[in-house]
């Protein structure tokens, strides 16, 4: 799926979901087609090629209640997934080979001497803003709620002595294996952020797909459990959304919390990965 289909697919589910949560009930796909003013056939097979399974199925997942759903059913300690093996700590989600963080000495220069390239791209999830060094990917947010402008500043002044470099086809390779675009390879991350931010993120990457922890047990596993608050604040600071699944984490009550991104971004993500490992 080249990287115009997987934008404009997005733009098309955003759409049904924006419709889906209007809606008093369930919409029938007849009804949804319509409102996207296309044939039935055609949207369900559209819809069926981004996420895997029927839009009837989808609703479900996205249905305010499939967050507490997914605490019950889905619920993982870090512990328990890196025993079962399904944790990052050794594969990374499926995604990546290794990654590298930058020193606490480095990271306090906000950036100065570093090169950070960066491009926009189309994702499952709307335009992305990727940001990397010659070492790995440092950032990544999206802009279908934010906007581009809003993006590209709050990125960019994450390491504000940073020399930035406009240069797409640089990192394409690592954001076309990042989103699934290409086999093969490796995408490295390289972490720029304080060292209990670093510590809080390599917790998120333990976080199987398709499953949910809370920000309570995040930081547990720290062996900090009276900072949830303060894990709360360095999850909303990752700069590298999706790839260091930030939207895994959720409330103890099974609210979704914030989403630095934009609420329907996250459940989006949350729906995505649910059907897909169902499908």
């Amino acid at each position: 799926m080249s990287e115009m289909e997987t934008g404009y697919h997005y733009q098309v589910m955003r759409r049904a979901i924006d419709l889906i949560d209007g809606a008093e009930q369930p919409m029938t796909l007849e009804a949804l087609a319509a409102e996207m003013q296309m044939s039935p056939a055609h949207f369900q097979r559209l819809f069926s090629r981004w996420v895997g399974v029927s839009p009837k199925r989808y609703q479900q997942y996205l249905s305010l209640g499939h967050a507490k759903s997914l605490l019950r059913e889905r619920f993982t300690t870090l512990a328990a997934a890196d025993a079962a093996g399904l944790s990052g700590g050794g594969r990374l989600h499926d995604l990546f080979l290794r990654w590298e963080a930058m020193s606490p000495g480095d990271y306090a220069k906000g950036g100065a001497g570093l090169s950070i390239y960066w491009g926009w791209y189309d994702s499952p999830f709307g335009p992305a803003l990727v940001m990397g060094t010659d070492k790995g990917i440092c950032g990544l947010g999206f802009a279908a709620e934010a906007g581009a402008e809003e993006t590209y500043l709050d990125l960019r002044g994450r390491w504000p002595a940073a020399r930035f470099i406009e240069d797409a086809e640089r990192l394409r390779q690592w954001v076309e294996r990042a989103f699934g675009q290409s086999d093969g390879g490796h995408a490295p991350l390289y972490l720029i952020g304080a060292p209990f931010q670093i510590k809080v993120w390599e917790a998120l990457l333990g976080i199987p797909s398709g499953h949910v922890t809370t920000y309570s047990e995040i930081a547990q596993s720290i062996g900090n459990p009276r900072a949830v608050r303060a894990v709360g604040t360095a999850v909303g600071r990752n700069p590298v959304s999706w790839l260091i699944p930030c939207h895994r984490a959720l409330r103890k009550s099974g609210g979704l919390g914030g989403y630095h991104w934009g609420i329907p971004v996250k459940r989006a993500m949350l729906a995505y990965e649910s059907a897909r490992a169902d499908a």
